[in-house]
């Protein structure tokens, strides 16, 4: 895998996964293209196999049949670690690592300060940060209870975007981080990651209405897989469907 290639295609080949040797299978053959640059957003039902999908691009689990191609290669043929380096993730439950500041961002020891900094500015934490004492080497307790739920979602964008993945995970939270920190999640990956491949599994429908595509799987299974706007024409759409529910939820939720 090149980091310059312009064009990262994610293939799902007939992609099946269980869970175990003889349990059923959880995603039945999946097959479509992920085109380079393009925002895909993946929706489902609670249950319907949109965080499995994802769980497989990283190999959390293994392909029960199929396989998944990135840039030309079978992703089962190169080792994990290879593979996840060219993968960001900002995961549903933010993870942080006791240690520094510095240390969830560049737990390799990559990059300079400045650059840590620079990052830092990008994803709104550079005063929280500069606050505290010992900046760069300031601590970070177990699970990052330290901090606020919204600054550790946001170290995890500080890290994608210190690795400068081309290809980007965004598992959006299902417990709604604040309205501020979304704000700034959402702004930062279309300028930062303008050019990558943004793939996030939605929880909450508006976010994926201004995505290239839309994937839609119920019971494991691809429904549909076009623009937004195709299938909010299409009659008997699934993401239709979702889409007037999520409606519907919000006006009743907003009129109590």
């Amino acid at each position: 895998m090149k980091h310059n290639v312009e064009k990262v295609i994610g293939l799902f080949i007939s992609k099946q996964i269980r869970y175990r040797a003889n349990g059923p299978l959880v995603l039945h053959g999946i097959t479509c293209t992920f085109e380079g640059g393009h925002k895909i957003g993946i929706v489902g039902r609670t249950g319907s196999g949109k965080s499995t999908l994802i769980s497989a691009l990283f190999r959390l689990v293994e392909p029960a049949g199929g396989r998944i191609v990135m840039d030309g290669i079978d992703i089962s043929s190169i080792g994990l670690h290879d593979l996840r380096s060219h993968l960001g993730v900002i995961p549903q439950d933010p993870t942080l690592f006791n240690g520094t500041v510095r240390y969830n961002l560049d737990p390799l020891s990559q990059h300079s300060d400045e650059e840590i900094w620079e990052v830092l500015g990008k994803c709104q934490l550079r005063e929280a940060v500069q606050e505290k004492e010992k900046g760069l080497d300031s601590s970070v307790v177990e699970d990052g209870s330290n901090w606020s739920m919204g600054q550790r979602q946001l170290f995890c964008l500080g890290r994608a975007l210190l690795r400068r993945s081309r290809i980007l995970v965004l598992d959006e939270a299902t417990a709604s981080i604040d309205n501020a920190t979304d704000l700034i999640l959402q702004k930062t990956i279309r300028t930062e990651f303008a050019d990558c491949t943004v793939i996030t599994v939605a929880h909450r429908i508006p976010t994926v209405m201004d995505c290239t595509k839309v994937l839609s799987i119920s019971d494991g299974k691809l429904v549909e897989y076009d623009e937004p706007k195709k299938l909010m024409k299409r009659e008997g759409s699934l993401f239709g469907k979702l889409v007037k529910e999520y409606w519907s939820h919000f006006q009743s939720a907003e009129s109590h």
